[in-house]
């Protein structure tokens, strides 16, 4: 920023004065801001809101501040985070639906409006350090390269450091992370742990800005990758959790009911919606499946407790700085519980994400596996009804399942009546003009929102706004005042033929009475109404396309829809948001050896980790491809010893049925070796593809990482796609991973 020069200038120092312009922040009593983003995370999942899970450090924040039991947020991930971060409506600034998908409308970009201010933008121009560990997913897919472009990533805007990752999700143990601008390898130690490292890189920004700008306020976002599958966590955190759930879904629903009652988080009477059709009964399981399932729920529980207690780490670095008394910590979830593990579930989700559905019986053998780096679950549709009790549906719905958040907020210097429950209905396009009224800060941005400062004193202070708008992949629902209608749109049919239910959210806390039929008229004001919202919010088009349908009508962007691709050896890692790093499509690669002599071995392209993935490498002067996919490991070894000199190998894969494919290993185009893989995959791991080496989490046993290839020995590698992209495929891998 440019200052006027208030200071004078004569011919010399002598004869001048200097000047400086105003550190702006120093001094200031602005408070600090923690938010706390969990992800896929239900309304009833945190010990405080009625769960059996340990979340000591979230319980004692709420014990502190306050429980707010009518805060909502969108049903899915990157519109929620648009609009905590803008004070906007997600339609509004262009996040209606994923990141990962540009619908070619102005509401459906994958990406904030740049025009439109975001929250660390704001503060940071007010003199406040921004910090960001952990999860954006606010930038398109084909953006997510180590070469940008970068306008979509947090440091432009408005954060002054980053740590984390831009996709949906991540491996836990071997994730593909971000340090500012560049793709980084997660640290080298055993135990490694991304929740561990993201509440560490989190202490580490504070322990920097207060040395060095102690007396500027800050904002830091931690954005977990918890609890979004793959569930993982240290087995001593997930074992405890065994018995506790043998009970089953059905009756943990009735239990967390009962202590959020207990709790006063939930109004007494407060009816329990009905367990969907697609979910069922427990007691209709067979023992197989109730064991397994437990097991999986188990595997979500533990790693909540062990995202809770990263969190307690920050709260007690505050603490141990003299910095929590002034600093509002904010905890919350995305969205509702997800059901995107299907019926059954896995010990591994990579299935699911494969679209394998594998039944319970064939689980129990990977169970010794569980939320370690070869069982990062997911659970059962079942135990995602569970985690937004009282609620009916999940995330993706507008039903409370999908849209109602716990939040937690603190404030010892701002909130003096700590422990209580707050019941004001608010959104999260509320929490950025009231973190703007905490700081003090004015700002000429508009907002679909509105302060809740008043109710951090107040328990009866005046809510927001009367109003608010939601839509999601044609699902519908209108909040004004007391009365909210909602409804759950059947895809392909026409709009008009939606079945709307009305609530009066007063009386019906739960959404489980539906008053469609005793007040027409009320119900039809609201509809009127909603239209009226969709037309300012800029809802339009309404689209409740497939993500299928959305990427034939427009192509996938990005390296998945190239036909050639030319690789380097020492370039940065492929990360798995490329698309091109599964086997499930006809592909060749073709390795250009610049000198070959004998004894060179190592690896020439990999593609995932241990998890699964594929692997073509040099050892013993031979071509050795391996292909790992869901516990199967296929290998194909050439007899052919390679001579001295230039030369090209490469790998051929042809895609067959049933998800087989033909492999065949290449010298000078001719074919070597070849083995059938017995199922190939888009989605083998989490992570993407390397050049030249294998860093992380190998794919083979065979060698240790990073197995590098001599670098000055290979010139390029070249990838040729035969096919194009299968788009079902890949939207399943996006609609599963968001």
């Amino acid at each position: 920023m440019q200052h006027e020069f208030l200071g004078r200038i004569g011919t010399t120092v002598a004869e001048s004065e200097a000047w400086w312009p105003e550190q702006h922040g120093a001094n200031s009593s602005q408070p600090n801001i923690l938010m706390v983003i969990l992800d896929d995370t239900g309304w009833s999942d945190f010990g405080c809101f009625g769960s059996e899970i340990n979340t000591p450090a979230i319980d004692g924040l709420a014990g502190q501040g306050l429980r707010y039991t009518n805060f909502h947020v969108t049903p899915l991930c990157s519109p929620t985070r648009a609009s905590l971060l803008t004070g906007r409506n997600n339609h509004s600034v262009g996040m209606r639906f994923l990141a990962d998908a540009d619908t070619g409308f102005p509401n459906s970009r994958g990406c904030v409006r740049p025009d439109v201010p975001m929250l660390p933008e704001l503060l940071r121009s007010n003199g406040y350090g921004t910090f960001l560990a952990g999860k954006w997913h606010l930038a398109p897919l084909n953006e997510l390269t180590p070469a940008g472009p970068f306008h979509n990533w947090p440091l432009s805007r408005g954060f002054d450091r980053f740590y984390g990752f831009l996709d949906g999700c991540t491996d836990q143990y071997s994730p593909e992370l971000i340090a500012d601008n560049h793709s980084i390898q997660p640290p080298d130690r055993d135990g490694y742990h991304l929740s561990e490292d993201l509440a560490e890189q989190s202490i580490r920004f504070l322990k920097d800005h207060t040395t060095y700008r102690p007396h500027a306020p800050f904002y830091l976002q931690l954005a977990l990758g918890a609890t979004h599958a793959p569930f993982q966590a240290p087995k001593e955190y997930i074992e405890k959790y065994i018995d506790v759930f043998t009970k089953g879904w059905d009756a943990t629903r009735s239990d967390r009911l009962k202590r959020q009652v207990e709790l006063g988080v939930v109004p007494d009477g407060t009816a329990l919606t009905e367990r969907l059709a697609e979910v069922r009964a427990w007691e209709d399981l067979d023992s197989t499946e109730q064991d397994v399932f437990t097991h999986l729920q188990a595997a979500f529980a533990g790693f909540l407790e062990h995202a809770d207690a990263q969190i307690g780490r920050v709260v007690e670095a505050l603490k141990a700085m003299d910095l929590y008394q002034n600093t509002i910590v904010l905890v919350m979830s995305d969205n509702g519980a997800s059901r995107e593990g299907g019926p059954t579930g896995d010990v591994d989700c990579n299935a699911p994400y494969s679209g394998v559905r594998r039944p319970a019986v064939e689980q129990v053998s990977l169970l010794p596996k569980l939320g370690g780096p070869l069982g990062g679950a997911h659970y059962p549709e079942g135990w995602a009804m569970a985690g937004n009790t009282p609620f009916r549906r999940y995330k993706q719905f507008v039903d409370l399942g999908g849209v109602r958040s716990p939040l937690v907020v603190s404030w010892p210097a701002g909130i003096k009546k700590a422990g209580e429950v707050r019941g004001q209905f608010l959104h999260a396009i509320d929490i950025m003009p009231t973190l703007l009224e905490a700081a003090g800060i004015e700002t000429d941005t508009t907002f679909d929102g509105g302060s809740a400062v008043a109710t951090f004193v107040d328990a009866k202070a005046k809510e927001p706004r009367e109003t608010q708008f939601w839509e999601m992949l044609g699902h519908r629902a209108i909040r004004q005042g007391n009365w909210k209608a909602v409804t759950a749109h059947v895809h392909g049919e026409d709009y008009s033929r939606d079945d709307w239910r009305l609530y009066n959210t007063r009386e019906d806390f739960a959404e489980a009475h539906d008053l469609a039929a005793t007040e027409p008229e009320q119900l039809q004001a609201l509809q009127e109404l909603w239209w009226q919202q969709a037309e300012r919010v800029g809802a339009f088009p309404l689209d409740d396309r497939t993500l299928v349908e959305l990427l034939t009508a427009r192509g996938p962007a990005g390296l998945v829809n190239r036909k050639e691709i030319v690789f380097r050896p020492g370039q940065s890692h492929i990360p798995l948001a490329s698309a091109i790093t599964g086997s499930d499509r006809a592909l060749q690669f073709t390795i250009h050896l610049d000198d070959f002599s004998p004894g060179m071995e190592g690896v020439l392209v990999s593609s995932g980790n241990q998890q699964g993935g594929y692997v073509l490498y040099v050892r013993n002067d031979v071509l050795i491809f391996e292909h790992h996919a869901l516990g199967v490991r296929d290998v194909v070894k050439s007899d052919t010893v390679l001579p001295t000199g230039p030369q090209t190998v490469g790998l051929r894969l042809t895609p067959g049925d049933d998800k087989a494919a033909l492999a065949e290993l290449l010298h000078e185009d001719e074919v070597v070796a070849a083995t059938t893989i017995s199922a190939t995959s888009s989605h083998l791991s989490f992570w993407g593809m390397d050049i030249g080496s294998d860093p992380v989490s190998t794919v083979s046993a065979e060698y240790e990482a990073p197995f590098a290839f001599p670098e000055a020995a290979m010139d390029r590698v070249v990838l040729r796609f035969r096919d194009t992209p299968d788009l079902e495929d890949l939207a399943e891998l996006i609609e599963s991973t968001e």
